[in-house]
């Protein structure tokens, strides 16, 4: 019988320990998803056909491979791997709406350059998860999908845009996938359902293939990268992902914790659109310090960075800018009505009716939209200036940065519409370019899961890429949910 080995992206799990075939991975995968997502809403188009056939062919190769494994391993370093796709992203076969009804014909004849490294890996995708309406908030729910929940409490979000993606990973019916970022789209999600991600330095990884394209300037805070059940599966993800842009980041390079410069940031300064920071979660990053201090003999040094306090400002302005043509982005009100725009105010009535297409979500957003300038003041743009050159002198290359991932708990079900700038703890490093990862600490007193985001300069992903794997050992990284469900998790 061939046997599968993956012991890189399915460590942890008892694939590691077990000679297992590759279809026997992708049956337990679909099992796991069949139970889960009738209450989790994750998965929105499955292949699983296709992908138990993909899992055959690959027990056949192995079976005929006379090199040995090991030869398969360095070529195809995912093969028979089990992954899951955001729905925003095109998977040839599968659906690309967005959540969006207009599109919901739309089926993608080819897959985004990210997804097929992955496939060319020798990775086996599962289907496609849901996402926020045109993915632009951080609660995936939309008119075509519905709305998807949180393994830990199905009464909270999953966060957004790739929400789908996180809930499917925290419920342990899926271990990698693939999850963008503009405002914090991987980070918020994998923070809400307990697991690893990595929003790369902006550029490294091709964000192409992937609806809505972004215009002006937000190609250069569009981000893609992997979402992982395990922090030691963020690097050969974002590895393969990143293709030959990868040797940019050094990934190979060892990094020894201690010669490293670590600071903590415990909150944003207090900026009075945001919600202040849960005391768990400053509790949970002292936590972290002392921790390092200890284990490491190293000072932790927590900073003030007034510039903070204007993220949202400094967020909005930047991804309303022109781009270098001279050229406005495409406003949400023309990417909700698919090219012709469509009139907020009206839809708001009609959603009031219940006949709008639109989620409340978005519509407040287009609303939001009409009363924002192109063309930001001159104060945001010092203030966003200022705080790159302070971030990029203060962590130069071996520097990280501790800094909450959200000011709140996993919120519950629509709860965001009151708090819609909480965001902005993630989306200033989009504009900032540079890498973060998103690190699990433990679950809350309410049951809810931990975090905290991990900083570095630009092209120095592997330094918050190998703190997260100290982390994990240190605070036990994804914690299974399964309990609240009465199902096993593999």
């Amino acid at each position: 019988m061939a046997t599968f080995r993956a012991y890189l992206i399915l460590s942890g799990s008892l694939f590691q320990q077990l000679a297992v075939t590759s279809v026997e991975v992708v049956q337990a995968y679909i099992d796991r998803i069949q139970e889960v997502n009738p209450l989790i809403n994750a998965l929105v188009k499955d292949r699983f056909a296709a992908a138990l056939q993909e899992a055959a062919q690959v027990d056949k190769l192995i079976e005929e491979e006379t090199g040995g494994e090991d030869v398969l391993e360095d070529r195809l370093p995912l093969l028979g791997v089990p992954v899951t796709v955001k729905e925003a992203f095109a998977l040839q076969g599968m659906p690309n709406s967005t959540g969006l009804l207009s599109r919901r014909t739309v089926i993608s004849g080819v897959d985004a350059p990210s997804v097929a490294l992955l496939k060319r890996a020798g990775a086996i995708p599962l289907g496609v998860t849901n996402c926020s309406e045109l993915c632009m908030w951080l609660e995936s729910h939309n008119h075509l999908y519905g709305i998807t929940r949180n393994p830990y409490n199905l009464g909270r979000i999953a966060g957004g845009s790739s929400g789908g993606e996180g809930s499917i990973i925290g419920s342990g019916a899926s271990v990698v996938g693939v999850g963008s970022d503009i405002g914090g789209s991987i980070r918020i999600p994998c923070f809400f359902n307990g697991i690893f991600g990595h929003k790369p330095t902006s550029g490294i990884v091709n964000n192409a293939g992937q609806h809505p394209p972004p215009s002006g300037q937000q190609p250069g805070f569009l981000c893609t990268g992997p979402m992982c059940r395990y922090a030691e599966d963020l690097m050969p993800m974002l590895r393969i992902m990143a293709g030959p842009a990868a040797e940019k980041l050094s990934l190979s390079a060892e990094v020894d914790l201690r010669n490293l410069r670590f600071f903590s940031v415990p909150h944003d300064g207090g900026s009075p659109l945001l919600s202040p920071v849960d005391p768990q979660l400053i509790q949970a990053q002292k936590k972290v310090v002392e921790r390092l201090e200890a284990d490491l003999g190293i000072k932790v040094k927590e900073v003030r960075i007034p510039q903070l306090k204007y993220s949202f400002q400094i967020w909005g302005a930047m991804m309303s800018s022109p781009g270098k043509d001279g050229k406005s982005p495409t406003t949400f009100a023309e990417l909700m009505g698919g090219g012709k725009r469509v009139w907020p105010a009206w839809e708001l009535f009609k959603c009031m009716l219940g006949v709008s297409p639109h989620t409340v979500a978005a519509i407040g957003l287009a609303l939001v939209e009409m009363f924002q300038s192109s063309q930001p003041s001159q104060f945001i743009l010092q203030q966003k200036e200022s705080l790159q050159r302070e971030l990029e002198e203060l962590l130069g290359t071996d520097g990280v940065l501790l800094y909450p991932s959200h000011p709140q708990l996993a919120p519950k079900h629509h709860q965001p519409i009151f708090t819609p700038f909480n965001f902005s703890y993630t989306g200033i490093f989009n504009i900032l370019g540079l890498p973060v990862t998103q690190c699990p600490l433990g679950l809350s007193v309410e049951g809810l899961p931990l975090g905290l985001q991990l900083v570095a300069g630009k092209l120095q992903d592997r330094l918050p890429l190998a703190t997260a794997l100290y982390l994990e050992k240190a605070f036990g990284g994804w914690r299974d949910p399964g309990q609240k469900f009465g199902l096993h998790i593999i």
